[in-house]
């Protein structure tokens, strides 16, 4: 496993950064399928990117997929998801490279079979975690009883996934209550699309904002959400609201189930709100300001003056896209392709993974 020889500028033998795109690819590969989540694109791209690379030995592919994440990471404001997707990959081919035996390769094979066994065994693993939605899906819908009435959110693609084949039971009658966010942002648009499914399997569905929820909690009988990422003590992490959701379906007594593929599990321990690594505009604190002669006081209407920025961050699209954390404490459920468990055995499960 010799690395390059040590030029003057490359002093420490190490492979020149890739001319691959790695952020390109990963957009291409979103656009292409519009099914796909973050962190499985990321992971097809990072089998792309080793099998567009000549790197030569274990460490340099490690290495490789190490760089492109981080530029994956960086370039988006939320890498949540993608880096439970990411880190997940990564630690499958140094599991798979730490068992020579797993490689079903004799002594005298070299790198090069090595490397196309990587990249069969990554494509594969795509392949599962495509897969694992539709499981979901299969296994969930039991969840949904003849007559109920489901509040969701989020324009979830797993979540449409289980009320779709929930829909497809002959014996199986259900509504739902949709909340829907500002008409601006990404899961509206993905939301509106759930919906419009929905109705064309004979599922009625009704549409709320969120300020109509806790309005709507005397009809419900269970929240079922989706999940950007699953964290270490058993909460998730979720698109705006969820948070309240889980709130309010805890006073009223709901149960409250979560559906998530396990390679969103991720390796953070939030605490609070403001414990997540990644930066939020959500609460933005300003003062209004005197100027030329317009008065900061409330007018006849007991309305401050305010200008378009102003009226366009009440309008909430300042906080499109943002996302909050579901505490493990008002979630009843997790719901993944292997079964259900407990918020209290995440834990368990990225022990599982990562040791």
């Amino acid at each position: 496993m010799d690395l390059e020889t040590p030029t003057a500028e490359n002093p420490h033998g190490s492979p020149a950064p890739p001319a691959f795109d790695i952020v390109s690819t990963y957009r291409t590969i979103l656009e292409s399928d519009p099914d796909l989540t973050m962190p499985v694109a990321a992971i097809e791209a990072l089998v792309e990117a080793i099998a567009h690379s000549t790197v030569s030995t274990v460490a340099e592919t490690l290495d490789l997929l190490e760089r492109h994440t981080a530029v994956l990471k960086k370039s988006i404001p939320n890498p949540i998801s993608l880096s439970a997707g990411t880190d997940l990959f990564q630690r499958y081919l140094v599991t798979t490279l730490n068992r020579p035996a797993s490689l079903n390769l004799g002594p005298d094979d070299d790198f090069r079979a090595i490397r196309n066994h990587l990249l069969s065994n990554g494509r594969l693993f795509v392949e599962r975690a495509k897969a694992s939605r539709e499981k979901i899906a299969s296994f969930g819908k039991h969840f949904i009883r003849d007559g109920a009435t489901v509040l969701t959110n989020g324009g979830s693609r797993v979540v449409g996934a289980l009320l779709r084949r929930a829909a497809e039971s002959s014996h199986m009658r259900f509504r739902v209550i949709y909340v829907l966010s500002p008409s601006t942002s990404t899961d509206s648009r993905e939301g509106h699309q759930i919906v419009a499914d929905l109705r064309s399997h004979n599922v009625p569905v009704a549409t709320i904002p969120d300020s109509a929820v806790a309005y709507s909690l005397g009809k419900v009988d269970m929240v079922i959400v989706g999940a950007e990422g699953v964290v270490e003590n058993g909460g998730i992490i979720s698109r705006m609201g969820t948070y309240q959701m889980g709130l309010l379906a805890k006073s009223k007594g709901k149960p409250f189930y979560v559906v998530a593929e396990s390679h969103k599990f991720v390796r953070l321990y939030p605490l609070s709100q403001f414990d997540l690594p990644i930066e939020q505009k959500v609460l933005d604190f300003t003062v209004s300001v005197v100027d030329k002669g317009v008065s900061s006081e409330p007018n006849d209407e007991g309305i401050a003056d305010m200008n378009a920025e102003e009226v366009r961050k009440c309008s909430g699209n300042t906080a499109q896209d943002s996302v909050d954390f579901t505490p493990p404490d008002l979630i009843s459920g997790i719901i993944t392709e292997s079964g259900v468990l407990t918020p209290s055995a995440v834990s368990e499960e990225l022990i599982k993974i990562w040791f």
